[in-house]
């Protein structure tokens, strides 16, 4: 009885280690089967495997770039023949890169910064039709176009299109039947598994998570009615400090132009002052407000705080050693020219419309120049306040008269200029942009920026 009992003992210790086995080994295989299924695939370099063919149907030339957009938008230099102007505004065919320009998006710089280092590192750039014809988008005014560059370094030609979308920098990928679209469907596919940049799902370093609306100038500029009173981030270099306000202004290379704003900071004192000095670049965080008394938009609500650096509410200085543009007009053109611009219809849409501005709206607060203007009356302030001795010169040039309005100026010798000084007098002027009393005008701050000849 007692060899019974230990050999069905050791007949069950034996069926428990096989059943053991066998589990053991299950699981091995199951967990061999998961590692097959979830184990990344190897990542392919369609973009090294798309060549051009410079012999086939489609329209090809080399090209030059005149600007630098955005991500998937290059203005480029063309022969007369393909452009009237010389200038081609190209789409990037199949790529829709998130937005670095208007209001800004999650990975939108990244995005631009990488289409820019690979343009500005090729010997050699050749922009190509999707077939074999020049296309436009919807607009009329940009081509759809495959963009392909050499690497000074040597190599063959690498699609553009494809790289931005290979590097998860794009959002869509455009249709398979598109000349390159297979390629750029399979990319497209391999940076979602990838989890590239867009698809990460982690932070983007160089975009601002706080509550304020990031744009660049042109967006606010063109649409300020719509954020009055709301929180609004964007970029630009101060130009001029005057009376608790500075200007701002930001260089827009699609429209060849500036834009700018007056920040008021009231009376702040310590490091946003220091933040927002002349010549600095700054990112300003403010709010949108409508000035009554000077009947123009401003930011105001500015503040800074120094024990925390990294809030995304805070004004910051990105950099330093900057200047004002300057940019040099006609008189006629300030006064009497006008734009149309694309505007936003509301906050919550992405639909736009199309708005005819004075072009003197469209450069407030930027600073410009003007030559040759003619002083032909004065007007000085004389009310018994800290104004007195502020004047209003009435300049013609050509047929046209514009207003040049000064603070108190004051000579290299400390002596206050006078009415003497200037009428009958032909003139160079910089300064800003300003709306006074009804009308455009531009307002000086030096005596230095006024150039009697």
């Amino acid at each position: 009885m007692t060899m019974t009992m230990k050999t069905c003992n050791k007949l069950l210790s034996l069926l428990l280690a096989l059943c053991l086995m066998v589990t053991c080994l299950a699981g091995c295989q199951d967990d061999g089967s998961k590692a097959d299924e979830n184990s990344a695939a190897e990542f392919v370099d369609y973009v090294a495997e798309t060549k051009l063919n410079l012999n086939s149907s489609t329209k090809k030339q080399e090209v030059t770039v005149k600007s630098y957009i955005d991500g998937d938008t290059t203005h480029f230099f063309v022969p007369t023949s393909l452009c009237d102007d010389g200038v081609l505004k190209a789409r990037y065919m199949a790529v829709n890169t998130p937005e670095s320009t208007g209001k800004i998006e999650e990975w939108g710089k990244k995005a631009s910064s990488f289409t820019k280092e690979k343009l500005m590192n090729a010997s050699s750039i050749y922009i190509e039709s999707n077939d074999s014809n020049w296309n436009v988008d919807s607009t009329g005014d940009r081509h759809l176009v495959w963009v392909w560059y050499k690497p000074k370094d040597g190599g063959d030609y690498r699609c553009l299109n494809l790289e931005l979308i290979q590097n998860g920098l794009s959002i869509a990928c455009g249709s398979v039947s598109d000349l390159y679209g297979q390629a750029a469907s399979n990319a497209f596919q391999q940076a979602k598994r990838e989890k590239l940049h867009v698809f990460s799902g982690t932070t983007d370093p160089d975009f601002y998570y706080g509550d304020a609306y990031e744009l660049d100038l042109k967006h606010l500029r063109t649409n300020i009615s719509l954020y009055e009173n709301m929180k609004v981030a964007f970029e630009g270099v101060v130009t001029y400090n005057n009376n608790n306000s500075v200007y701002v202004e930001e260089y827009d290379a699609e429209t060849d132009m500036y834009y700018g704003v007056s920040v008021y900071y009231g009376f702040e004192t310590g490091e946003l002052l220091n933040m927002l000095k002349i010549g600095n670049r700054v990112r300003v965080v403010g709010s949108v407000q409508y000035y009554e008394a000077g009947g123009t938009w401003q930011i105001s609500d500015v503040s800074y705080r120094e024990f925390k650096p990294t809030d995304p509410s805070n004004t910051i200085k990105i950099s330093e050693g900057h200047a004002a543009a300057h940019r040099e007009l006609d008189a006629d053109t300030f006064l009497n020219g006008t734009m149309d611009m694309e505007t936003a219809v509301s906050l919550d849409s992405e639909d736009v419309e199309t708005k005819n501005f004075k072009y003197a709206d469209l450069i407030l607060s930027t600073s410009v120049s003007m030559k040759n203007l003619q002083v032909v009356d004065i007007y000085t302030t004389s009310n018994g306040g800290n104004n007195d001795g502020a004047m209003t010169l009435t300049c013609k040039s050509g047929d046209t008269f514009v207003d040049v309005r000064t603070i108190v100026l004051y000579d290299a010798n400390g002596n206050m200029l006078t009415e003497s000084d200037f009428l009958g007098k032909t003139i160079d002027v910089k300064g800003i942009v300003d709306y006074f009393s009804g009308s455009h005008q531009i307002k000086v701050f030096t005596s230095s920026d006024i150039v009697i000849k």
